[in-house]
């Protein structure tokens, strides 16, 4: 049968220990994405960069990441699945012992571009092997604990990391991985095993295509330079970017040609041919962007608008993490008996709904209103992660789950840089757009901005200030007010959008196909 677990074989150990074991290596890898957003400023001060500067701390581990998330499937037949992933968590682990004992900055970046290109491979690995423990009919239940993995983990970096930056400093963010990789290589080392059919992949003659790899280091990597520092560098104003981005382009079209007519290619992109994978990726995408997006739009209007410290705006989106460690195993409950499909058509419209409802932000809005509004995020969140990866591998062939897993977790983690950078990029835009729109009341001809001015000149004089004094800082707060109402209005827009682009999530959920998926949950 399609995608089924082989006839004779099951795992030695309990199916639930071993998805334990390897979620906790795709957790550990899924929090060092975020967990080093809140933390740039302090590794900044820390190794006498800019801040700008820092934020390489980021790009290397992106682009290592990327490259490596597609390639991952290919790595595994070469090197086999279980060593493949022994040497990924163990290279993770002392990698992130490297960045935290890191003095020089440039020690700092060798070691996450370290951290990214083993670390791509341990989510894809993580669910080839939970596919092939699992028979289709429990996937949707598995994918529940992986959920809390790949959903939660971005969710709860900026809480861990602006913790541990406030109370001790920005090295434990790194150094809080090697227990747990430690613990993880033995767990794996115990309890996980190669299926017979992974074992004989392993067995077969391999010639590794070094023609794609290159094609897919320039495509991801060039894209990633270019969103990652496309803002910094203002965008196409940039000759860099401008190079970036015709690499990335080159890259993908070189790429395409060749993956689809190599004898042997890196990754097989046949998989495209299941309609259900197809549509799986592009709404796993879509959620991905959405997903990384608000999770980093939120701790960072806390923080320059509102004036919340490393840990309290990584606090805001706790309630919200709480929130969808509950949900997620209800979704799987529901599954049981409800068609995925609808589940994730009701997600996505959930988390649109919840999206629009942000955008009513204000100046002076509190943590409870904040959290709430992120709380509300997490619930369209709770219902599109399980049901989407359960029927985006429900009817491809088993032979095609490696390749599956690493363009599947690729697009979602790249979507995931895209939703980042996009969103941050709309703030600065729109805050550019609303200052010249409010800037022209901003006038004596304005009979409002003339009457708020007065009224503040005036309780500045009865505070003992000159007329002269009152009325330079009087338009001193005029200004500021306008700069505080300009951004908040900008992160309402940013809102706004993100809220159309998870509507789409919809109409896409309708779009798979009428097969059931053994023991119900699929897309009929």
């Amino acid at each position: 049968m399609s995608g089924s677990v082989g006839k004779g074989w099951r795992p030695a150990a309990n199916p639930w220990v071993i998805t334990l074991v390897v979620t906790m290596a795709a957790f550990m890898e899924v929090l060092d994405t975020t967990i080093v957003n809140v933390s740039l400023p302090h590794i900044a001060g820390s190794m006498s960069v800019s801040n700008d500067e820092s934020t390489w701390a980021l790009t290397t581990y992106l682009v290592a990441n990327g490259i490596v998330l597609t390639i991952s499937g290919s790595l595994s037949r070469m090197i086999g699945r279980k060593r493949y992933f022994v040497i990924c968590i163990s290279v993770f682990t002392a990698a992130s012992l490297g960045c935290g004992m890191a003095t020089e900055f440039w020690q700092l970046l060798l070691f996450r571009a370290l951290q990214g290109f083993f670390g791509g491979g341990l989510q894809p690995t993580q669910q080839a092997i939970i596919l092939d423990t699992f028979p289709p009919e429990r996937r949707g239940t598995a994918f529940s604990v992986t959920a809390i993995a790949i959903v939660v983990a971005p969710i709860l970096g900026p809480v861990l990391g602006g913790y541990l930056t406030d109370t001790y400093s920005w090295h434990w963010i790194f150094l809080i991985n090697v227990p747990i990789g430690v613990l993880t290589v033995f767990g794996v080392l115990q309890v996980v095993e190669d299926p017979p059919w992974v074992e004989e992949e392993q067995s077969r003659p391999f010639r590794f295509d070094y023609v794609g790899l290159g094609f897919i280091v320039l495509a991801l990597g060039g894209m990633e330079l270019a969103l990652d520092r496309g803002e910094n560098y203002d965008w196409l104003d940039s000759d860099f970017i401008r190079k970036a981005a015709l690499v990335s382009a080159v890259g993908y079209v070189g790429g395409v040609y060749w993956l689809l007519y190599a004898r042997n290619p890196i990754v097989d992109l046949r998989v495209f041919k299941d309609r259900n994978f197809s549509v799986g990726c592009a709404a796993i995408g879509l959620m991905g962007f959405v997903l990384y997006a608000s999770a980093v739009l939120i701790p960072q209007m806390a923080q320059q608008q509102l004036g919340y410290n490393a840990t309290w705006s990584g606090l805001v989106l706790a309630p919200g993490a709480v929130l969808l460690v509950m949900l997620i195993p209800v979704t799987g409950k529901l599954m049981s008996f409800m068609p995925a499909k609808y589940l994730v058509a009701f997600g996505g419209l959930c988390l649109s709904a919840a999206l629009y409802y942000s955008q009513g932000l204000t100046p002076d809005i509190d943590y409870a209103e904040l959290a709430i509004m992120r709380a509300a995020q997490t619930v369209g969140l709770a219902f599109l992660f399980v049901p989407i990866s359960t029927i985006a591998y429900a009817t491809l062939p088993r032979a095609l789950n490696g390749d599956a897993t690493a363009l599947f977790t690729m697009i979602r983690n790249v979507m995931g840089s895209v939703g980042i950078s996009v969103s941050t990029a709309l703030v600065t835009n729109h805050e550019q757009i609303r200052t010249s729109y409010l800037a022209e009341y901003m006038t004596p001809l304005y009979q409002p901005f003339n009457t708020t001015l007065q009224q503040i000149e005036q309780a500045l004089i009865d505070h003992g200030y000159s007329a002269a004094a009152a009325g330079q800082l009087a338009m001193g707060q005029m200004a500021q007010m306008l700069r505080e109402q300009v951004a908040i209005l900008a992160y309402s827009d940013t809102f706004r959008i993100t809220a159309a682009l998870a509507l789409l999530i919809v109409p896409l959920a309708f779009l798979f196909t009428g097969q059931k998926v053994q023991g119900g949950g699929g897309g009929h």
